[in-house]
C-alpha cells in the first residue's frame, strides 16, 4: 500500500489510465444542464458535451459540496491513510475552500486524521502534471514532505498557455467580458489566455488558427526551461487533430518525447468551449 495516498478532483482532466495507473482518488466536479446534474467524466463524458454545445445547450458547473469531500475524507481518517488532496485553483473554484471545511469536520471527529491540502492555483491538464508528479513519487514511496515539496513546486512553476475557439463560453462563464467577447467573434481573433495566481488572463490576441499554434509555441520557447525533459501537457476541446498537430510542432520544436494529452473535461470545458486548445509546461527546471 502507497504510504500517501493522492486524492484530486476532476479539474485535472488527468487521462483515465493514470487515475489508475497511480491510484489516484478523483472526485467529480458536479455539471448541470438545466435542472439535471452529472458527474463530471463519470456521467457525463466531454464528448456528449462538448456536441451539445456546439448545439447551443449552455452547461453550468458547480464545485464539489464539503459533505462530498466530509464522506471521502472520514473513509481514510477511518483507515489510518496519510493523504494529500491536490486542489483546483481557488481562482476559479470554490471547491478548495469546500476541503477545507470538510477537513476541519472530520478533525473533529479523528484528530490524529493526517491530511495535508494544497490549492495548486492551476487548471486543468496544468493542474494534472502536478497531480501527475505527486502520484509517481507517492508510488516509489517519497515520503509526504516529499512530495508536498513537489507539488508546490511544481504548482508554482505550471505555466498554462491556451487559445480558446470562441470567447463567448467565458464570457458566459463569467470569465471574460462581454466586449472582449463580441469583438472575438467578429474578427476570428483567437485570444491566448494564461493563468496566473490561479485566475485566467487573456494575454494576447492573434487573428486566425495556424498564428495561434506558431505563437503558442513561441511563449513555450521564452517562458520553458528544459522543455525537452519534461512532461508536456496538452488539452483539447473536442479539437484531436489540433491537439496532434500541437504535439507535433512541440517534438518538432524542442524535442520532447513525453506527452500527457487528453479532452478538456466537462469541468473545465463548460466554461471554455468546444476548439479549445491549451499546452502545460514548466517554466523553472524541477530539481526532483
Amino acid at each position: 500500500m502507497m504510504t500517501v495516498k493522492i486524492i484530486t478532483d476532476s479539474a485535472c482532466d488527468l487521462p483515465a489510465n493514470i487515475l489508475k495507473e497511480y491510484e489516484i482518488d478523483q472526485i467529480p466536479i458536479l455539471v448541470y444542464l438545466d435542472d439535471n446534474e452529472f458527474l463530471d467524466g463519470e456521467t457525463i463524458e466531454p464528448k456528449k458535451l462538448y456536441e451539445d454545445m456546439r448545439n447551443g445547450l449552455i452547461y453550468k458547473t458547480a464545485q464539489i459540496p464539503p459533505n462530498i469531500f466530509k464522506e471521502r475524507f472520514t473513509e481514510y481518517a477511518k483507515q489510518n491513510q496519510s493523504c494529500i488532496y491536490i486542489a483546483f485553483s481557488s481562482g476559479l473554484s470554490g471547491t478548495y475552500n469546500s476541503a477545507l471545511m470538510a477537513r476541519e469536520e472530520v478533525l473533529d471527529e479523528y484528530p490524529d486524521f493526517d491530511l495535508d491540502i494544497v490549492d495548486t492555483k492551476c487548471a486543468s491538464v496544468g493542474f494534472g502534471l502536478v497531480v501527475y508528479k505527486a502520484a509517481q513519487m507517492a508510488k516509489e514511496g517519497k515520503t509526504k514532505e516529499e512530495i508536498l515539496e513537489a507539488v508546490r513546486f511544481y504548482s508554482e512553476h505550471m505555466e498554462h498557455i491556451f487559445t480558446v475557439d470562441n470567447l463567448e463560453y467565458l464570457y458566459r462563464g463569467g470569465r471574460v467580458s462581454r466586449t472582449a467577447a463580441f469583438v472575438g467573434g467578429l474578427l476570428n481573433i483567437k485570444p491566448i489566455l494564461d493563468v496566473e495566481d490561479g485566475k485566467l488572463i487573456p494575454i494576447e490576441k492573434i487573428r486566425g488558427r495556424k498564428r495561434v499554434l506558431k505563437r503558442m509555441i513561441e511563449i513555450m520557447e521564452e517562458r520553458g526551461v528544459d522543455l525537452k525533459n519534461q512532461t508536456i501537457g496538452i488539452n483539447h476541446g473536442d479539437d484531436i487533430e489540433g491537439a496532434k498537430k500541437l504535439e507535433e510542432m512541440i517534438r518538432e520544436k524542442f524535442g520532447c518525447e513525453d506527452f500527457v494529452v487528453n479532452f478538456a473535461g466537462c469541468a473545465i470545458g463548460a466554461h471554455s468551449g468546444p476548439g479549445t486548445l491549451s499546452v502545460f509546461f514548466l517554466n523553472e527546471k524541477a530539481p526532483m
